[in-house]
């Protein structure tokens, strides 16, 4: 009878995931619950750097329709992460007596390397362009079986390095390089070249972009899942918490400004200054927990340790099954965001 009334009421959303680092186990939590929970379908996502890892492999999972499978390996290839991690990542956590990792951020091994990342180019640190997570997405994503079967649309955002503008890479493009130049930091690594150009990360120019889930899905609702703190209480005066909030206004400035424009379009339909027929009105959602957020400084998004990457899963699940109980309903019906409040 659950599973009936599951099926009976199932509604259809596009995801749009945010990038992040090792910040990204926050929305691997998000979709685990989603998943589990049953009653939404996934018609498209838009993805940037992380949220492009767990797009690739939720939708190349999807591709044989088996929910559960699908959480299963987006947690083995979050483990891979945290394996991979211990393997080869040069910021290393220290350790209190009972084994559990201190912040990053208390790390010599973190402060060297960024001093090191400040003063020398990946050029010149890594020369061979050895990038493990390219062995990771090889090993846990059928790229090849993604391309040429149909399934949840797929949108990866990159950053055109020469020219600015953003690419998308859709799934008949989705490549180990267009998930890596989605996820390309050009302080960590040598940009991604593709069919003659070359990119950085997506989250430079829209993390995630929105647009191509207006212009492409028929579904209206577009459900967010935040990795980057919009809103951090507080004046920060040292050195460390100045340069982390600028990275989260940063990562965060290409989705305000996509929210402002859908609010505005918004208004002036609901004023009746704008015919719904010439405008497609999005209904926005957000799974998102600023208070937790906040709590794990820029620092940790280079942090793969598998118990803070459980921990983030735990909280993205925390905060999904608590969205789903609040605003199920909405979906379909309005945006469960007040878009004037937030954007305008």
């Amino acid at each position: 009878m659950a599973n009936r009334k599951k099926k009976s009421t199932r509604k259809s959303v596009n995801l749009a995931l945010q990038g992040g680092g090792s910040h990204g186990a926050f929305a691997w939590g998000a979709l685990d619950q989603i998943l589990d929970d049953g009653r939404i379908d996934i018609e498209a996502v838009s993805a940037t750097s992380a949220g492009a890892m767990n797009a690739v492999v939720l939708a190349d999972a999807l591709t044989d329709g088996d929910r559960d499978h699908a959480r299963e390996r987006l947690s083995a290839f979050w483990k891979a992460i945290a394996d991979a991690g211990s393997a080869y990542n040069p910021v290393r956590p220290l350790r209190d007596w009972s084994g559990r990792a201190l912040p990053v951020e208390q790390s010599p091994f973190y402060w060297m390397f960024d001093t090191m990342t400040r003063l020398f180019s990946p050029y010149q640190l890594n020369p061979i362009n050895f990038n493990p997570l390219r062995q990771v997405l090889e090993k846990h994503v059928d790229f090849e079986k993604l391309r040429r079967t149909r399934g949840m649309a797929i949108h990866l955002c990159a950053t055109n390095v020469e020219t600015g503008k953003v690419r998308i890479f859709n799934r008949a493009e989705v490549t180990p390089d267009t998930v890596l130049a989605s996820a390309c930091l050009p302080i960590l690594f040598q940009t991604i070249e593709i069919e003659g150009a070359h990119y950085w990360d997506g989250g430079y120019i829209g993390n995630p972009a929105i647009f191509p889930l207006i212009y492409a899905s028929d579904s209206r609702d577009v459900v967010i899942i935040h990795i980057n703190p919009i809103v951090r209480h507080g004046v920060p005066k040292t050195a460390p918490e100045i340069l982390n909030r600028i990275n989260e206004i940063s990562f965060n400035s290409s989705l305000m400004r996509e929210m402002r424009a859908i609010a505005f379009v918004t208004r002036l339909i609901e004023h009746g200054k704008l015919k719904a027929s010439e405008m497609k009105q999005m209904l926005i959602h957000s799974i998102r927990d600023d208070a937790a957020m906040t709590a794990h400084p820029v620092a940790s998004k280079m942090n793969p340790d598998w118990g803070f990457l459980c921990e983030l899963r735990d909280s993205g699940s925390a905060t999904t099954r608590q969205w789903l109980r609040a605003h199920y309903a909405d979906i379909g019906r309005r945006s469960s965001v007040d878009l004037q409040a937030e954007f305008l």
